[in-house]
């Protein structure tokens, strides 16, 4: 995708959804494999604690710690919990579900740092993210990251999978409110010199990222890679990045 069918002359974009004139991303899961980075580094730090268990075993342990347990993070970012604390309390609701206590002190001290240095390694790309970011180069059009996690964190995170090429990021920290309040979206939007109506805003969780940034007057698209039920969802819908130009 070296140039794109729907560049403008005013500089603009045409989309299926619109013409556009900036594009936000969520990180996490839309740019982002994170659920493989996290699911491959909870196998490797926790099979010593879990010996002889089968695929679906791990099928099941990865489930519960990246779905089923976001509670935990919820409360991360409502300031009720650290960083290290949910997933901590994540990682044992996981392992529990096996009848492994993660006892405090050094055990769990152990498990949370290898963790911690082993996810990173395994961040990568989705293969849809490099040639999207090509074209909008390609046409003159702005990007930039709108995450519900801390800048610095997610800075390193796009970093280290190749997404350098991203200036423009807000984090949580950046306006002190996260998903889906107004101000996250629209710093983003500030960020990028355009405006709300102008500016395609795509992420894989329905609620907060294509509902959440809709409702702050963006055009909020849900990347359902993995073919979710719409469940009465009227909003725009792409399977991938692919789909984000017309």
């Amino acid at each position: 995708m070296a140039t794109s069918p729907g560049q403008l002359a005013d500089g603009s974009l045409r989309t299926p959804f619109g013409t556009i004139r900036g594009v936000l991303f969520d990180i996490d899961d839309t740019l982002v494999d994170l659920e493989y980075a996290m699911t491959t580094a909870l196998r490797e730090v926790s099979e010593h604690l879990l010996p002889g268990l089968d695929q679906a075993g791990w099928d099941r342990f990865g489930r519960i710690f990246t779905h089923e347990t976001t509670h935990y993070y919820d409360r991360y970012l409502a300031g009720e919990l650290t960083f290290n604390d949910q997933r901590l309390l994540r990682g044992r609701a996981a392992l529990g579900h096996f009848g492994v206590d993660l006892a405090d002190g050094e055990e769990a001290h152990q498990w949370l740092s290898a963790y911690g240095r082993l996810q990173p390694s395994y961040v990568r790309a989705f293969e849809d993210v490099v040639p999207i970011l090509d074209a909008l180069d390609a046409a003159g059009i702005p990007y930039g990251a709108v995450s519900n996690n801390v800048h610095d964190y997610q800075r390193a995170k796009l970093d280290g999978a190749g997404l350098d090429r991203i200036k423009r990021l807000v984090g949580t920290d950046t306006v002190g409110v996260a998903k889906p309040e107004p101000a996250i979206y629209l710093e983003g939007v500030r960020l990028l010199g355009t405006l709300p109506a102008d500016t395609l805003y795509v992420g894989d969780n329905r609620m907060l990222d294509a509902e959440g940034s809709t409702a702050a007057g963006l055009l909020g698209v849900w990347l359902n890679r993995v073919g979710e039920p719409r469940q009465g969802y009227a909003g725009h819908e792409v399977t991938s990045l692919n789909g984000l130009i017309a």
